[in-house]
């Protein structure tokens, strides 16, 4: 009788955990898979309200290792296009509506800018070809639809550069067929992610879509890969690919004197740091030894560049003959790269704490985060309640082919310090959303039963007009909008499960100037400090 009723007690207990569970997934909005390139089908055939699928919307927070292993970050860092991805990219409530995404991606994978003295270049092919590794479905058509290219327009140089790369023993700084397809991919997954939100009209406009890239070949390059895999065979005719001649974005806002003497005393202490390093300039010494060369020498040709692209590539590191130099002659070896890497690791710890280079990010990237702001202030009064905005009239996709030098500062300007240094075919997605129209009910119990005139009003105050207005913000496919400054003290539970538009607004024109101490970028620029 005993073992019967603790059975009978059992399934009962079993059949409350499983509702509960249940519960759970439809009021926290958990969902069983994350939209990847392995998920090709999510939400095809699936209607309005009841039939969608739940998306998670604030997804479980990443933790960095705190002791990070420098091999294994390494490998991250080349982001080898050869396994599956997740992105979040695209999921939200049921019923919201995504209105614009404006995109911000690290060029891909490219050939060292440095070379190590006396040694051999890695030997890598940058010609395209879809028989090598790594290639991807859509690469001879991207090869195709890039000799069209003289159809679109382009702005300034740009012109003058090469839309594919093209050499077969790779020049320095060159985009390789690994940063092409990573490109491709990173389109892919954007466009799979956006589909079922018709993000882009079917008779696209010229202002739909604004595209803009540094001089240099290899964002150019990355650019049109991550373009063609979002839109396969686009119109050229309807696209003009924009000229930024800084890699800081900053357009005609790039004057501001206060900026690089933040950045002067970074590498200050960046060279400090390195110096107090005796394991570091242990493995300086004995690398300088193998190669013959001088410690000073060496440290100059900025060897781990080198070393990364052998790594990234599966080639053997340097080796030179005793014979051939005036040192010891022999190989470089991984356990000296992980030195480097490591102290390059510790490094990014210290330049959290300090907080020198957080000061230089903000001042270098709020004329972009500014147009970022004003495009999505825009899209939002196109499509303010009452209004019908125009087919094809605001900017849909924004997408700003960049360097590292771009992106880190971005996540620092947007508090994401703990965000790991921006690999190979980096992205950060900027999503503006509109919610449903909300019904009376809703708004009750807002503040301990408020009603709807009473919570719009204080939402208001806090976001000018845009209560139902609201940004997600994504690194490499994950949500870290709630990691940002803006929005880190959003209360999760509210009725609104994303992030207000207001806050973002007020963090760009601002906010984001607390941490020097000013109210504009004007006043952070030109006030004169002692």
């Amino acid at each position: 009788m005993l073992a019967r009723n603790l059975f009978i007690l059992l399934v009962v207990v079993g059949a409350v955990l499983a509702i509960v569970s249940l519960s759970l997934q439809f009021f926290h909005l958990i969902p069983t898979t994350p939209m990847g390139e392995d998920w090709p089908h999510q939400g095809q055939g699936q209607g309005q309200g009841q039939g969608k699928s739940r998306k998670r919307v604030i997804p479980v927070p990443h933790t960095e290792d705190p002791d990070p292993d420098p091999i294994t970050e390494a490998y991250g860092y080349c982001n080898t296009p050869n396994r599956s991805e997740q992105s979040w990219e695209g999921h939200s409530p049921v019923d919201y509506k995504l209105l614009s995404v404006q995109v911000m991606i690290r060029h891909g994978d490219r050939y060292p800018l440095y070379a190590i003295p006396k040694t051999k270049r890695p030997a890598i092919d940058c010609t395209l070809s879809p028989k090598r590794k790594p290639s991807h479905p859509q690469l001879n058509s991207f090869i195709g639809h890039m000799a069209q290219g003289g159809r679109g327009r382009w702005e300034g140089t740009l012109s003058s550069l090469p839309r594919l790369p093209n050499h077969s023993a790779c020049e320095m700084g060159e985009l390789t067929q690994t940063g092409v397809v990573q490109h491709l991919r990173n389109g892919q997954l954007l466009r799979l992610a956006y589909k079922r939100h018709k993000l882009l009209l079917p008779n696209l406009s010229t202002k739909q879509v604004w595209v803009e890239t540094t001089g240099r070949s290899r964002t150019l390059q990355s650019g049109m890969a991550l373009l063609y895999g979002f839109l396969p065979d686009f119109d050229w005719s309807l696209l003009t690919v924009h000229h930024q001649w800084s890699t800081l974005f900053c357009g005609s806002a790039c004057d501001c004197p206060a900026r690089n003497p933040y950045l002067e005393e970074e590498q200050r202490r960046q060279y400090r740091l390195r110096a107090a390093d005796t394991e570091l300039e242990r493995t300086y010494a004995d690398m300088a030894r193998t190669l013959g060369l001088p410690p000073r020498q060496l440290r100059a040709a900025n060897p781990i560049d080198s070393l990364l692209c052998h790594l990234c590539h599966g080639l053997s590191f340097p080796c030179v003959s005793a014979g051939s130099a005036l040192g010891s002659g022999g190989c470089l070896t991984l356990a000296q790269f992980a030195v480097i890497r490591r102290q390059q690791l510790e490094d990014e710890v210290d330049r959290r704490r300090v907080g020198l280079y957080r000061r230089y990010a903000v001042l270098a990237m709020h004329p972009y985060l500014n147009r970022t702001a004003n495009r999505m202030e825009r899209v939002a009064k196109a499509y303010a309640r009452g209004r019908k905005p125009r087919a094809g009239g605001e900017e849909a996709f924004t997408l700003s082919s960049a360097h590292d030098v771009t992106v880190a500062p971005l996540l620092s300007a947007l508090g994401l310090e703990d965000a790991l240094f921006p690999r190979f075919a980096a992205r950060v997605v900027f999503e503006l959303w509109k919610s449903p129209p909300a019904t009376q009910g809703q708004y009750k119990g807002q503040g301990q039963g408020q009603n709807k005139a009473a919570w719009l009003k204080g939402e208001r105050s806090k976001g000018g007009n845009w209560v139902d207005m609201f940004v997600r913000v994504l690194y490499n496919g994950e949500d870290v909008t709630f990691h940002t400054t803006f929005c880190r003290s959003h209360d999760r539970n509210a009725a609104q499960p994303l992030c207000p538009l207001g806050n973002f607004l007020s963090f760009v024109k601002k906010d984001m100037f607390n941490v020097l101490n000013a109210t504009s970028y004007h006043n952070a620029c030109y006030r004169q400090t002692g």
